[in-house]
């Protein structure tokens, strides 16, 4: 049975014997599904050219050809890959079996419960819908390895891409410049996971999280008993970090205090956990992040400079992404994909008025804001299209048309109708949406229709 809360999926059944095709064709429609049916191949073919299937339904002996040569003319037609299940003749289980080793998703054995097919049918589409969700993982998954995770095209990303890959080899310490949701903690995994340190640990810590009282023994550790709630001792992200990387992130929000006991873990390479009455050790690369500017705040006086030179030896900044031009559909798509595959959903576009909305807003938040837009809007959609509405309402609100000839010579009833009109254009029909940008509730929506129409 077709899921209610998805679109009903189109399938085609091609049976030379008319009898047939009416009767699975009008069964699956009754249980939910968008069916039609077809005597022979060019019947078949005209079907296609006018509309996508999601799954073809065949006789395997037609007229002059087999179902499977039939099925092949039908996806090089429909430009993808669709299942086929072919129905053979009672007793010829040859037949079946070729079917099967040549591409067949499975097969129903004449005369058939129409119960069955209903079964058959469910299961190929649920199977086919997986392959696809799994291969589209897969194509991410390998578009993020090759790329080190940090995703673009762009020739600002390209060029980061290639400084991360140089600066990865050397040991000194790494400053990451950018806005808030830009990707800093993914530039530094990606300078560890490329370094000759890759093998050990990997660590981060956000200085601006915790208050100073507790950063202090989050950095360096403290010893049993060093303060009223030190049980057991704690090694601190610079030892956990030993023989690896730790990444500082938001170390413009690190407390004057503490900066000049950083200071001294990053010029002598030991640290003094809270406590302790001696010096221990350290081989650790620091990758530090910031959305501020550290050069205003040494000379303001809140960070302090010679900090800032031990921290800034080799420098990275991360593009905003309103600077990034197509980048911003391209990791859209990305992260449609992703989250699709983890909620079970066949998503394969965007529509016009969803890429403009994309392309149109300025991302103050940065791919986080992106991600975090595209995720809520997988949630909304149930087609396997993502269209404009599924999209947060913050991203852009319904524009005023554009009148080219200036204000039409009408009333304002008329006028207002155009505008009811474009805005449920705007966002597919959706009468409570539309109502939500108007500013009106659904009933006062529901009553201007009416009185415009009578």
């Amino acid at each position: 049975m077709q899921n209610e809360t998805q679109p009903a999926a189109r399938v085609l059944v091609v049976d030379d014997d008319e009898s047939i095709a009416r009767l699975v064709g009008s069964y699956l429609r009754r249980t939910g599904y968008a069916a039609d049916w077809a005597t022979d191949a060019a019947g078949a073919l005209e079907a296609v050219r006018r509309q996508p299937y999601d799954l073809l339904i065949t006789d395997y002996q037609l007229v002059g050809q087999t179902g499977l040569e039939l099925a092949q003319q039908l996806q090089r037609e429909l430009r993808r890959r669709v299942p086929v299940v072919v129905m053979t003749a009672h007793g010829n289980l040859d037949a079946a079996v070729a079917a099967l080793r040549a591409g067949a998703a499975d097969f129903l054995t004449k005369p058939f419960e129409l119960s069955l097919l209903g079964l058959v049918v469910s299961r190929t589409l649920s199977h086919h819908l997986t392959s696809l969700e799994l291969e589209a993982l897969r194509t991410e998954v390998r578009r993020v390895g090759e790329t080190h995770g940090i995703l673009g095209e762009h020739s600002s990303v390209v060029t980061l891409r290639s400084q991360v890959e140089r600066m990865a080899k050397a040991e000194g310490a790494v400053l990451v410049m950018g806005e808030s949701g830009t990707g800093k903690e993914l530039v530094a995994r990606a300078l560890h996971a490329l370094g000759p340190r890759r093998a050990g640990p990997m660590v981060a810590i956000n200085c601006g999280a915790l208050p100073s009282t507790l950063l202090e023994s989050e950095l360096f550790g403290h010893v049993k008993g060093a303060f009223t709630d030190a049980r057991s001792d704690r090694l601190g992200v610079f030892r956990e970090a030993d023989q690896g990387t730790l990444f500082l992130d938001e170390i413009g929000e690190l407390p004057l205090s503490l900066q000049a006991a950083l200071l001294r873990v990053l010029q002598e390479r030991t640290v003094r956990p809270v406590g302790a009455n001696r010096e221990l050790k350290v081989d650790v690369r620091v990758v530090a992040a910031t959305n501020r500017d550290l050069h205003a705040a040494a000379e303001a006086g809140t960070f302090r400079a010679d900090l800032l030179f031990r921290l800034d030896v080799l420098r990275l900044d991360v593009p905003p992404l309103r600077d990034r031009g197509d980048d911003v559909l391209m990791l859209a798509r990305h992260f449609v994909s992703l989250a699709a595959a983890r909620d079970g959903k066949l998503i394969t576009s965007l529509s016009t008025e969803a890429t403009e909305l994309l392309s149109g807003y300025s991302w103050p938040g940065n791919v986080r804001e992106l991600q975090n837009a595209v995720e809520r809007a997988v949630l909304a959609c149930e087609g396997p299209r993502l269209e404009a509405w599924h999209l947060p309402q913050s991203l852009s609100t319904a524009p005023v048309p554009k009148l080219r000839d200036g204000w039409p010579l009408v009333t304002l009833e008329a006028l207002e109708r155009r505008h009811i009109d474009y805005v449920l254009g705007a966002v597919g029909g959706s009468r409570q949406r539309a109502a939500d940008l108007l500013g009106i509730d659904r009933v006062t929506l529901y009553r201007k229709l009416k009185r415009v129409k009578r």
